[in-house]
């Protein structure tokens, strides 16, 4: 009964994944229900994890979530890990002992989660939180995600009004300058979202932003548009001719989101159209240019190793051709 109570009390309402009480763009039916079955999957995931007795109970059940969405819910479920963590008497184990698990061929979905984790904590409970994110390489999708949540819940605000954090106080030993194009990543995937899967309505929204962000808001709509899915092939070509200048860093997004979906075991068609379109290859070769690329050593420079990661990505691409 606690489990059951700790659950209603910690999830959000499944009302809060309706594209209409959002208030984003509708483009067809069809792009409404993909976008929110997406959300419905990660509360889904959300909620396994609240009523949890120990956080590998919930591998069983997410197991059993359609392949399409199921990285949604692993992605849910580290949110909520996370928020147990964060909460005061947590155990600050939860989203540790979940990684351990079948969650690990999740762990770029699961680092995303923990990004929302930190949208929903006073900032003073941060520290137990990001102690289960010691990777210094992927703990950026943890303002991704963090950026994600602020663009997804408050849309006018990030999106239409263009708001970036003036201090971001994590991660503290990181380079500062990069923050904010880490957080811009996530609003540029959540742009996906806002804008129902449309691409020319996704372009025209960043196109509003400062020149300067549109780089990292391009390459959050590929990652969104190769992962998740939701246009067809002649969309995700208006996205690609829209991306201009910026298309090297989309394709880089794409493989991204192509070696989440291998390491997981969850490639569905829709990721196969998109990488053909942002990357001229298949989700398996563009999760091997991603792969390859991903540093080995430490990194020398103000750039961060994952931002390093990210360009050599986009430079295998520029020397293919692809942009």
């Amino acid at each position: 009964m606690y489990r059951a109570l700790r659950r209603r009390v910690l999830t959000p309402s499944m009302s809060e994944t309706k594209v209409s009480v959002r208030g984003f763009h509708e483009k067809t039916p069809e792009a409404t229900t993909l976008l929110e079955t997406v959300g419905e999957m990660f509360l889904t995931g959300y909620g396994y994890a609240a009523e949890s007795r120990k956080p590998l109970d919930v591998e069983a059940r997410l197991e059993e979530l359609p392949v399409r969405f199921r990285g949604f819910a692993y992605e849910g479920a580290a949110m909520g890990f996370a928020v147990r963590d964060g909460l005061p008497l947590g155990s600050r184990r939860s989203v540790a002992e979940f990684l351990a698990g079948r969650a690990d061929a999740h762990i770029y979905m699961a680092y995303v989660g923990v990004g929302w984790a930190l949208a929903r904590l006073p900032r003073f409970r941060w520290p137990a939180v990001t102690a289960s994110v010691p990777d210094d390489l992927l703990r950026w999708l943890v303002l991704d995600g963090y950026g994600f949540h602020q663009a997804y819940f408050h849309t006018d605000k990030y999106v239409h009004g263009h708001y970036q954090e003036p201090a971001f106080p994590w991660p503290a030993d990181g380079s500062q300058s990069y923050i904010l194009r880490a957080i811009d990543q996530g609003i540029g995937r959540a742009m996906w979202f806002v804008g129902g899967t449309d691409a020319d309505f996704v372009a025209n929204m960043i196109e509003k932003f400062p020149r300067s962000r549109h780089v990292d808001l391009y390459s959050g709509a590929g990652l969104a548009a190769t992962y998740a899915g939701g246009a067809e092939e002649d969309e995700l070509r208006v996205l690609w001719e829209r991306a201009g200048e910026h298309r090297a860093m989309v394709a880089q997004a794409s493989a991204f989101a192509a070696t989440a979906r291998v390491r997981a075991g969850l490639v569905v068609p829709a990721n196969e159209l998109a990488t053909q379109v942002f990357c001229g290859m298949s989700v398996a070769e563009a999760s091997e240019v991603s792969i390859r690329n991903q540093p080995r050593e430490p990194v020398a420079g103000d750039l961060p190793a994952y931002e390093v990661w990210r360009q050599g990505i986009a430079d295998e691409f520029r020397a293919l051709g692809r942009c």
